[in-house]
């Protein structure tokens, strides 16, 4: 199926597929902005640009790049750039539109957006990576902008990349341009907290969901997958909060201890391999991929891709939390398997919206060219998180609906209303 055809009659399992799916479960909750409701299932706009550099050899290799803007009616672009072999337009889309929901979930000042160029970055040298960079930012650079679309980190992306994008900007506007990414280098108007603000914000809500249903975190066992930036961040958060971390899976296998795993040791071995992951930990058992998902814990921690959590898969989950570190880690029918299952989703639009919450806080610092502390951070964060948990809470036991229902009743709300107010132009 081609990109044309896949955008109108998308593959329900797939991450664009998901998405449609959870706006019309929410459709029944919008009252009368439901006539807008199309609004939702339509990109603003979309860029497919040609990234050709010369590569360290002498050769010309060309790669395929996007820029998908989803939704901008309550402010500018907010989304990540991520470099990966298997990135498409359908992929790209689905997670501006995500990032739309997450920015309104939160209560930001942002619309949504997300980028992305079809490359594998490990089969690039650091200088042809840097040329990629460069030459899809020079591409984009007619959409980006500090008031119109502020791109970040995402998938295999760094602070490094973002300083490629933001001085490439700022050369073609003829001045420095912080505000134009965030996820930068702290020297170069980049925030503090800002690394480990994903998987803060997991844990934050996950702690949160947690008190709310009697879960106490002394002991609780934990089993996460995507042992990254979120994942490793998040896990480290839970054990410091007397949570046991039984079982880690990542690109490299899965490992599991029952007595618990040595976090700081399990770090320092990932930094030191060669394949940057778990596999191999001497203080752990080699587990079966699939067997991870039959895990006995009581919290289990998607933190990798979309669409890992199948109906099949959510049988097999014995955990009584589901946090969503990833973005669109549980297709439709598993959410149904979890409802019926009695296991509680905390959804991604609000568990991992602590990056893009102190992605707005460096924003909002490199306009004032005044900086926060990491302690002042943390705080507006959880305060942040923790509200905007409560109101979505308090929406789904309104409705009594998921959590996953609730975010999104109420960021279409958000969404929708400002759409009204702004009207149609011409």
């Amino acid at each position: 199926m081609n990109e044309a055809l896949s955008y109108v009659h998308p593959n329900p399992t797939s991450a664009w597929g998901t998405y449609l799916s959870q706006v019309d479960r929410v459709t029944p909750y919008l009252g009368p902005l439901v006539r807008w409701v199309e609004t939702l299932k339509r990109p603003k706009r979309a860029l497919i640009v040609d990234v050709p550099i010369e590569m360290d050899d002498g050769t010309i290799a060309h790669f395929e790049g996007y820029r998908v803007q989803y939704n901008l009616a309550r402010g500018p672009g907010k989304g990540g750039v991520r470099f990966h072999p298997d990135v498409t337009l359908e992929e790209v889309m689905a997670l501006a539109a995500w990032m739309t929901i997450k920015t309104a979930a939160v209560n930001l000042p942002y619309g949504g957006a997300k980028g992305g160029i079809r490359v594998d970055p490990g089969q690039l040298s650091i200088k042809e990576l840097e040329r990629v960079t460069r030459r899809y930012t020079s591409e984009i650079g007619v959409i980006i902008g500090p008031l119109s679309d502020i791109p970040a980190p995402d998938v295999n992306t760094n602070a490094q990349i973002m300083a490629w994008i933001m001085d490439t900007y700022s050369v073609n506007a003829g001045g420095t341009a912080t505000g134009v990414v965030t996820g930068k280098p702290i020297h170069l108007g980049g925030s503090l907290g800002r690394v480990k603000a994903t998987g803060r914000g997991v844990f934050v809500t996950g702690r949160e969901a947690a008190r709310r249903v009697g879960l106490n975190l002394q002991g609780a066992r934990v089993a996460v997958q995507g042992f990254g930036n979120v994942g490793s961040v998040s896990a480290q958060l839970f054990a410091e909060a007397g949570a046991i971390v039984v079982a880690v899976q990542d690109h490299t296998g899965t490992i599991h201890n029952d007595k618990g795993l040595d976090l700081p040791k399990l770090l320092a071995y990932v930094q030191a391999s060669p394949q940057r992951g778990v596999a191999g930990f001497a203080q752990a058992e080699r587990m079966d991929n699939e067997e991870f998902w039959s895990v006995a814990c009581d919290i289990l921690i998607p933190a990798a891709l979309e669409g890992q959590i199948s109906a099949a898969r959510a049988q097999k989950i014995r955990a009584r939390l589901v946090l969503e570190g990833a973005n669109g880690p549980t297709v439709p029918a598993a959410d149904d398997v979890f409802k019926d299952r009695g296991i509680l989703v905390v959804p991604d639009v609000i568990c991992n919206a602590g990056g893009v919450t102190v992605s707005y806080f460096e924003w909002v610092q490199d306009f004032s060219s005044f900086f926060w502390t990491e302690d002042e951070i943390n705080q507006r964060l959880d305060r942040i998180m923790i509200n905007a948990l409560s109101q979505i809470w308090d929406k789904a036991d309104q409705h009594k609906i998921t959590l996953r229902t609730a975010t999104y009743a109420v960021a279409c709300e958000r969404i929708l209303a400002a759409r009204e107010e702004r009207g149609l132009y011409p």
